[in-house]
């Protein structure tokens, strides 16, 4: 492996962590004898441009230095190589880095074990999700989680995590089940009433909320967790167990498994105004309106620093 490796940096995640993250994680590579370049791009089309071309280079390792978002984009361009991933996690819901028991805002910590990773050739296969034509490592959700999302992300204020909060009170203002067709791997198709259905690669999303508890990264299967169509009472009851994974004993909830899942919608979404649709995002990014065809594919990124 060549010495020579690839800082992918976001400076502006966890409200300007990444930037000032670069500096230890590098320092720490540096340290362990590795020639550190760094790859920022004026947008996230330049930098995965920036970094496929530093993978297509040959660089020894491509690591993401930012939040989820960051290492979603990195996937894009490892995902399917030999090239291994290394994560610095320093944004905000760090969820990838936590399934995979790397050091969360730790950029030191996490530069040394990935170089000791990197020079002892100490490092893992993982399973990857990918649909609407995107990798993702933790989560693809959809319903009333992706709706709060869409909300957000339309919000300018307030910054943070307090927005999302706001707009999950918004939503639950208006919330109704949404109408679902549901096919797991080559089974019958489903018609279901749910509140949300999140595919898991990974076990969590949102910086630590367990959606779906029982996600192995290494089983080449999904865990499909299925919230059925549950009140506003309850779902407010629910939510708070998400944290612990202890919603999925709940009887509004059930939990699948299977390597492709198939989710659709209506032509619009039943008891919406005209035009609404559900939203599907993966590693909190989005992929588009449903349909979406999910795949896990086993075995699609090697992981340093494990």
């Amino acid at each position: 492996m060549t010495s020579e490796i690839t800082l992918f940096v976001n400076p502006t995640a966890g409200r300007g962590r990444g930037a000032h993250a670069a500096q230890p994680a590098a320092s720490a590579l540096r340290a362990a004898g590795f020639s550190v370049r760094t790859v920022l791009g004026e947008n996230a089309d330049d930098a995965l441009t920036r970094a496929r071309a530093a993978v297509a280079d040959g660089t020894g390792a491509l690591i993401a230095v930012g939040g989820d978002g960051m290492a979603n984009l990195a996937l894009q361009a490892v995902a399917g190589t030999s090239t291994p991933l290394g994560l610095v996690a320093v944004g905000t819901g760090n969820d990838l880095a936590r399934a995979l028991g790397l050091p969360v805002r730790d950029p030191a910590t996490a530069g040394r074990r990935i170089a000791a990773a990197l020079k002892g050739g100490d490092l893992r296969d993982i399973d990857l999700g990918q649909a609407g034509g995107r990798w993702f490592g933790t989560v693809l959700a959809s319903g009333f989680d992706s709706r709060v999302n869409d909300r957000g992300n339309r919000m300018r204020r307030p910054a943070g995590r307090l927005k999302y909060d706001i707009a999950m009170i918004a939503e639950l203002a208006a919330f109704k089940p949404f109408p679902y067709r549901l096919r797991l791997d080559d089974g019958e198709v489903q018609e279901i009433e749910a509140t949300l259905v999140a595919v898991g690669n990974g076990s969590s999303y949102g910086g630590g909320m367990r959606i779906c508890p029982g996600a192995d990264l290494t089983d080449g299967l999904f865990d499909i967790t299925v919230v059925g169509d549950c009140s506003r009472a309850t779902l407010l009851r629910v939510f708070p167990s998400v944290y612990r994974g202890t919603h999925v004993e709940h009887a509004k909830v059930s939990v699948h498994r299977a390597a492709k899942v198939e989710l659709s919608t209506e032509a619009g979404v039943r008891g919406y105004p005209p035009g609404e649709h559900i939203t599907g995002y993966a590693d909190g990014e989005p992929l588009g309106p449903l349909p979406l065809t999910a795949r896990c594919i086993p075995g699609a990124v090697r992981v340093a620093g494990l």
